[in-house]
């Protein structure tokens, strides 16, 4: 017999992380699919699991974006004496994997992803969140095309008070792990990384310090950080020049909004659809 979770059977496990598990649901009404994650409590120890729980909950009920996961409802689990046993997400379910599994996309849908990419980052800053932890496996692409950034552990709500300022070392910007900065710009930096890795296949340096070595300079970083171009001859120019400008070490060399990277971008996708359109011509299609 099936597994069931309260109103909803249980399909797949989806993943399964340090302190929680996501599992793929089906509600028994009308058959609609969603992703639950499930996090234990345990004990007092595990307390602070629960309130990250909450912060994602509570991020989530912030956003409304078509490239943006849904968090639907938040539940808890408590046993005779009240105690708080589970916390239940019940998150949008995307058919689909991460974009460090998509790795062999071609460079027109690669630069149509990133502007998706860039319009759900760009309502998450109007609605006065930052997500501190861009990456591709932060990123879900769906067999039908969607784009969904994922994870709001990390966010910030501006004006809230910074929890923990955590991320992945090869995305981080500088003033992000050296100072535990997060704002706009830490963003963009962390939305040029993920283009980097995307289009080189290659990760850009950590911006984290060594425990016995002072941080990376501006300096050592270009000296390391080997060209887009170099990496990815068939990358357009303008792709190249764009990933480098949010990969700048100084945050205001960086562009100043997210809107700015995506009108490049959708410039970038009308070019190469032209182009495409012109090879096609010339093959006589």
């Amino acid at each position: 017999m099936a597994e069931t979770i309260g109103k909803f059977q249980v399909l797949s496990q989806l993943g399964k992380g340090a302190h929680s598990t996501i599992y793929q649901i089906k509600r028994h009404r009308d058959g609609r699919q969603f992703a639950l994650k499930v996090v234990p409590i345990e004990g007092k120890d595990d307390a602070k699991f629960q309130t990250q729980a909450e912060h994602e909950f509570h991020v989530g009920q912030l956003l409304d974006h078509a490239n943006l996961i849904k968090v639907y409802t938040l539940e808890t689990q408590r046993d005779w004496f009240f105690r708080v046993r589970k916390v239940h997400l019940l998150i949008e379910y995307v058919n689909g994997k991460t974009l460090d599994q998509s790795m062999k996309l071609s460079m027109p849908r690669l630069v149509q992803v990133f502007a998706k990419i860039a319009a759900g980052l760009m309502h998450m800053h109007r609605r006065g969140v930052c997500h501190a932890d861009l990456k591709p496996n932060n990123v879900l692409l769906s067999w039908v095309g969607e784009v969904k950034i994922i994870d709001y552990g990390l966010a910030w709500v501006k004006g809230e008070a910074k929890e923990r300022v955590q991320g992945t070392p090869e995305y981080m910007a500088p003033e992000q792990s050296e100072h535990m900065t997060v704002n706009d710009r830490t963003d963009i930096y962390n939305f040029g990384a993920t283009m980097y890795r995307m289009t080189t296949l290659r990760l850009p340096p950590s911006t984290m310090a060594l425990s016995d070595a002072p941080g990376m300079s501006a300096s050592l970083v270009r000296s390391v950080l080997k060209p887009v171009q170099e990496l990815a001859p068939q990358a357009p120019p303008a792709l190249c020049d764009l990933i480098h400008h949010c990969l700048a070490h100084d945050p205001k060399s960086r562009p100043e909004r997210v809107g700015d990277v995506l009108n490049v971008l959708n410039t970038l996708i009308e070019e190469l659809v032209e182009s495409d359109d012109d090879r096609l011509e010339t093959l006589g299609l």
